[in-house]
């Protein structure tokens, strides 16, 4: 018998945020060799920031996919990574565990909405 922790998979996003960095002109500063360096108080502001979103399992991250600028994540776009995901398993998985998935995700509308439990009744994902 499979153990339920080898049926599941969860998935979480996050936004992340990079910086344009400082030249090695702009960081440079004149102090005695025996001062400590100063302390950087302001805080840069970012030059964008993008939305990995990870599905993964207990062996391994099984897909990232980066949620494209100005779109959010709707019934849709949830619905088109479930069937990638299910791709994916069958391939990772060789046959063994692709029935019966228990499928873990966050109270956000778009895993609660009406067309993405059908997509997951339908890809035999609880």
């Amino acid at each position: 018998m499979i153990s339920c922790r080898a049926r599941l998979v969860t998935m979480d996003e996050t936004w992340l945020y990079y910086y344009d960095p400082e030249t090695k002109q702009q960081s440079m500063e004149w102090r005695h060799s025996g001062l400590p360096h100063p302390q950087k108080i302001r805080v840069q502001k970012s030059a964008g920031k993008f939305s990995p979103i990870f599905l993964g399992d207990q062996d391994d991250i099984l897909l990232i996919d980066y949620l494209p600028k100005g779109q959010t994540i709707n019934a849709e776009y949830f619905s088109s990574l479930l069937v990638q995901l299910k791709d994916i398993l069958k391939e990772k998985r060789c046959g063994k565990v692709t029935k019966g998935v228990l499928f873990l995700h966050d109270n956000a509308l778009a895993p609660r909405a009406l067309a993405t439990q059908k997509e997951l009744a339908y890809l035999d994902f609880q």
